[in-house]
C-alpha cells in the first residue's frame, strides 16, 4: 500500500521514490520485493547497516532515532536482529570480509566466523537472490528485454 501511494505521489509531483535499503538488508533479502525494496534510485544500498547508523549520526540526525532498533514493526517488540537471530554489527563485519574483501570461505573460518554462522548468512544470501535480479522474461520473440536486449538506444524521439 505504501509503495503505490508513494508511486502515485511521485507521478503526481513529476519526482522519482528514493530507496531506503541498504546493503545488509538487500544481500540478506530482508525487504519485501516491490514493497520497502521498490524505488527508483537508492542513494544508500552500497552502505551496510551500520554505516548508515554512521552516516545518520554524521548528519546529525537525532540519536532517538538512531538508537531505535530496527523493525518491520509488524508486531509489537518485534526487532530486524531478534527476527533474523544476528546482530546487524556482526553480520555486516561477515559481510564486508566476504563480499567487499572477497575473502575465502577458509579465510573466513581463520578470522573466527563459525562454519554454522558462515552457512545460515550465506543461505540468506543465496536464497535471496531473486530479490536482486529484475524479474525473469520468457523469451517468446527475436529480441527479448534482459535476455538479449539490455542496452540503452537512441531512438532518434
Amino acid at each position: 500500500m505504501r509503495m503505490i501511494v508513494l508511486y502515485d505521489e511521485s507521478a503526481r509531483e513529476k519526482a522519482l521514490v528514493i530507496g531506503t535499503g541498504n546493503k545488509t538488508e538487500i544481500l540478506l533479502g530482508y525487504s519485501t520485493l516491490f514493497g520497502d525494496s521498490a524505488c527508483a534510485i537508492n542513494p544508500i544500498g552500497d552502505l551496510y547497516k551500520t554505516q548508515v547508523f554512521e552516516l545518520a549520526a554524521h548528519i546529525k540526525i537525532p540519536d532517538k532515532l538512531i538508537a531505535k532498533k530496527p523493525s518491520a514493526d509488524l508486531w509489537e517488540g518485534q526487532t530486524d536482529e531478534q527476527e533474523m537471530g544476528i546482530t546487524y554489527a556482526e553480520v555486516d563485519k561477515y559481510l564486508f570480509e566476504k563480499v567487499d574483501e572477497r575473502k575465502s570461505r577458509e579465510e573466513l573460518l581463520i578470522m573466527g566466523y563459525t562454519k554454522e554462522y558462515m552457512d545460515k548468512i550465506d543461505k540468506m544470501i543465496y536464497r535471496n537472490q531473486f530479490k536482486r535480479l529484475p524479474p525473469v522474461i520468457a523469451k517468446i520473440s527475436n529480441r527479448t528485454i534482459n535476455v538479449d536486449f539490455r542496452y540503452n538506444r537512441d531512438w532518434n524521439t
